[in-house]
């Protein structure tokens, strides 16, 4: 899969799907999936189309914990799907600024040459988000594309989208997280130095910053940890660590069997379930009791 950042590649032909893609679920990948058999069908190259920063987070500053995936886990993710190219538009002032018109004669016509445009039928696009559904058929016959309007995916009744998922992430339902994204959901991050204190406790911990990532609800989980040199089970603390007075949101996860110091290096912490909110405990042996506890659950 090409990957084209800011590029003014064209395209002789193509199949796209244009969205978010953030958290790349079950309902993602069927729209994909229905746009590569149209592109193998009719011959064309096929690829996707995304923003980056998420619009929602570019218009709304005071947004900081949004992103189900970072942007290299969604380049990962679709890499998998097998697409032909990938096309990141950079979202900035210029790019907010475009109408409908001349974001479909940009993107779609001169710099993808689209003959089939996957879209939600609630996308909007262009200036203030004036273009729509209606806007896109408009101009087909001038731009000579067809817009293709996918059908939603339904989970338990209820239409899969990212905003769900949002929703269940910060209520602690990691389970159905895990239902909706077909995988576990995952925050990657550089280990970073914190004050040792779980190891002065007999529990060392990796920090990580949650960054940019939606927040899940605060307190402990059962986890899969993986590195580029090992992959093993552990508990996930997130959260202000108040027993201890602390002040900053933070990731803390202890990994079964490792010893050495992961420093600066880059892991993978995949949430498998929820087991307890944050708590506020008497003293220090109360909280090791407790850990132990979770520990316990985490390994069952």
């Amino acid at each position: 899969m090409n990957i084209y950042k800011n590029s003014n590649k064209r395209f002789r032909g193509t199949v796209v799907a244009i969205g978010n893609f953030d958290g790349l679920h079950l309902g993602h990948k069927k729209v994909l999936q229905q746009a590569k058999k149209k592109a193998k069908k009719h011959k064309l190259k096929f690829g996707a189309v995304t923003f980056e920063p998420v619009p929602v987070m570019f218009f709304n500053k005071d947004i900081r914990n949004h992103r189900i995936d970072s942007l290299k886990q969604k380049e990962l993710g679709l890499r998998k799907l097998k697409l032909d190219f990938l096309r990141i538009v950079k979202f900035n002032k210029n790019f907010s600024k475009l109408s409908p018109e001349q974001f479909i004669k940009k993107i779609i016509y001169k710099n993808l040459n689209s003959r089939f445009v996957f879209v939600s039928k609630n996308f909007r696009f262009g200036k203030n988000r004036a273009g729509n559904i209606k806007t896109l058929k408009k101009y087909e016959k001038r731009f000579a594309y067809k817009t293709i309007i996918t059908t939603a995916l339904k989970k338990n009744s209820k239409v899969l989208s990212s905003t769900i998922i949002r929703s269940n992430i910060s209520a602690g339902k990691i389970e159905v997280v895990s239902n909706f994204l077909g995988r576990k959901w995952c925050v990657s991050g550089k280990v970073i130095k914190g004050k040792k204190r779980g190891r002065k406790i007999g529990f060392p911990t990796c920090n990580i910053k949650l960054k940019d990532y939606i927040l899940p609800k605060l307190g402990v989980y059962s986890v899969a940890v993986r590195s580029d040199k090992f992959n093993r089970k552990g508990i996930a603390n997130i959260g202000y660590r108040p027993t201890f007075n602390g002040k900053s949101l933070l990731l803390e996860v202890n990994i079964f069997g490792i010893k050495e110091n992961l420093y600066k290096k880059v892991i993978e912490v995949h949430f498998i379930k929820f087991i307890r909110g944050e708590k506020k405990f008497k003293n220090i042996n109360e909280l090791k009791k407790q850990i132990k506890k979770d520990i316990k659950k985490a390994k069952n």
